[in-house]
């Protein structure tokens, strides 16, 4: 017998703030009745687990071990272009000249993650 992802769980200080970034990153809605102030909040994905935000009271303290990797419809740097006005910050760039590596922002709140190179970009470097 195995077990199915349901969700990824993000911890926070502002959970429907969060999960709006979250939302509006790949386009997504919360789910239905989501309010400002609610305490769990999540992302309704088309395929595979929920982004699920979870109101803790304590801060951020350290880099998080766990992270979200993005792959873009459109390419990596259009994509890394439209982040900060989400909200995100660059916090760290691995990439590379020839169009390796990935794009690394932080959300709102601090939890990192990576943009990739979209699927037409990962074609055409290795064509």
């Amino acid at each position: 017998m195995a077990s199915v992802v349901q969700n990824a769980a993000i911890d926070c200080a502002d959970a429907c703030g969060l999960a709006r970034f979250r939302s509006e990153v790949p386009g997504r809605p919360l789910h239905r009745g989501a309010e400002p102030g609610d305490p769990a909040v999540e992302v309704m994905l088309p395929e595979g687990p929920l982004l699920h935000s979870d109101q803790v009271p304590e801060p951020k303290a350290v880099k998080n071990r766990v992270h979200l990797c993005l792959r873009p419809e459109t390419a990596r740097e259009e994509e890394a272009e439209r982040l900060p006005g989400l909200g995100a910050v660059l916090v760290d760039d691995r990439r590379e000249p020839g169009g390796a590596g990935r794009a690394a922002p932080a959300d709102p709140e601090g939890n990192g993650f990576c943009v990739l190179r979209s699927a037409a970009e990962r074609a055409a470097m290795s064509s």
